[in-house]
């Protein structure tokens, strides 16, 4: 199974949010609908990057490496630079 680290974007609150999940478009889903919490303030979330891990525990590392940042300019980098 692979996992992924992902950044979704919404263009209503001029936000990033970085989550790690095993399923991107079941989780963009439940952003988009079925969800409380900070991605339940807009619905246009688009995601704009991801990564594919083989082990759950180095996404979830990756995550909080991303989350640790506290960049926007980082964050804009990353999905860049991978373009």
């Amino acid at each position: 199974m692979r996992y992924f680290v992902y950044i979704l974007f919404s263009e209503k609150l001029n936000r990033y949010y970085i989550g790690a999940t095993k399923d991107i478009s079941d989780r963009l889903e439940k952003h988009l609908w079925n969800h409380k919490g900070f991605t339940s303030k807009a619905k246009d979330w688009v995601l704009k990057y991801s990564e594919a891990y083989e082990l759950k525990s180095d996404a979830l590392k990756r995550e909080s490496q991303i989350k640790k940042w506290k960049s926007r300019k980082m964050i804009e980098k990353l999905i860049s630079d991978n373009r």
